[in-house]
């Protein structure tokens, strides 16, 4: 992946500063903050914390897992994996700021024992000779053209029968796509691919399907032509923009040009390394 270039269009200085700026300005105590009072400010995905419990009780997770979420972001899941399944989860994500602030919401909310950060690229995972027992990752492969790398990447890093949880914007049957949307001003830098394909794709890196739903009518926000509040992610990061991205994502939504899928899979097979 381009590190210079995802920076460029995700990252932003201070993020940790205008986060706790806004979450005041709604009338939080910052200095107490909850799960539920950060979860519109880190959850970076369709569908909010309400997708990722979602997604999480459709994988059966369970205490002391080992998780690796790759694209995680502000680490708003991770902390929900942690403070309410009992995991242990390794953050990777390739934008700066992202890390830094997720550092440093984690410190605060007390849990640095639970949850880490790291600066990665989800094309080239380097995590040693850790082998997790779930591989998750909510909303960050539309940018990634090479899918087939991502998920024999994913594969390498997971324990035998491991278990893989993801949701993700794929094509849907009406085609082309309305722009711009969250991840892509253009089609330039979008990379979608219908659930079909998505399935053969995740099966070729040897996957078997535990459970495939589609979830487009439930995993709402912003992105996808849903309401959000003043303290969103999506609108702290996206400010004035965000309001386009909505008008397409309504589109998108109702015309059936994305679908939201959430999916478990297991590691059936042992990846070539």
């Amino acid at each position: 992946m381009n590190a210079r270039a995802t920076n460029a269009y995700w990252g932003r200085s201070g993020l940790e500063r205008t986060i706790l700026e806004t979450l005041a300005a709604a009338g939080m105590n910052v200095d107490a903050l909850t799960i539920d009072d950060l979860a519109p400010a880190d959850h970076f995905h369709s569908g909010g914390k309400s997708a990722t419990l979602r997604l999480a009780r459709l994988a059966e997770l369970r205490p002391g897992m080992r998780v690796l979420d790759v694209g995680g972001g502000l680490g708003g899941p991770a902390r929900t994996l942690a403070a309410e399944f009992g995991c242990r989860v390794t953050v990777v994500d390739l934008t700066e700021s992202y890390v830094q602030a997720g550092e440093a919401l984690t410190a605060r909310l007390g849990l640095i024992d639970r949850v880490k950060h790291r600066i990665g690229d989800a094309l080239a995972l380097d995590v040693g000779a850790d082998a997790f027992d779930v591989v998750w990752t909510q909303n960050s492969g539309m940018n990634i053209p090479d899918k087939e790398r991502l998920y024999a990447g994913f594969a390498r890093v997971m324990r035998p029968g491991g278990l893989l949880a993801i949701q993700e914007p794929m094509a849907g049957p009406v085609q082309p796509v309305v722009f711009p949307v969250m991840w892509a001003r253009d089609a330039g830098t979008s990379f979608l691919r219908a659930p079909g394909e998505m399935r053969a794709v995740i099966g070729a890196a040897g996957f078997q399907v535990r459970a495939w739903d589609d979830v487009t009518a439930e995993a709402v926000g912003p992105s996808t032509g849903g309401p959000g509040p003043a303290h969103s992610v999506q609108r702290i990061v996206m400010g004035q923009a965000l309001d386009a991205i909505v008008r397409a994502g309504q589109r998108n939504r109702e015309e059936q040009r994305i679908v939201m899928i959430q999916a478990v899979l297991d590691l059936a097979r042992s990846p070539r390394r």
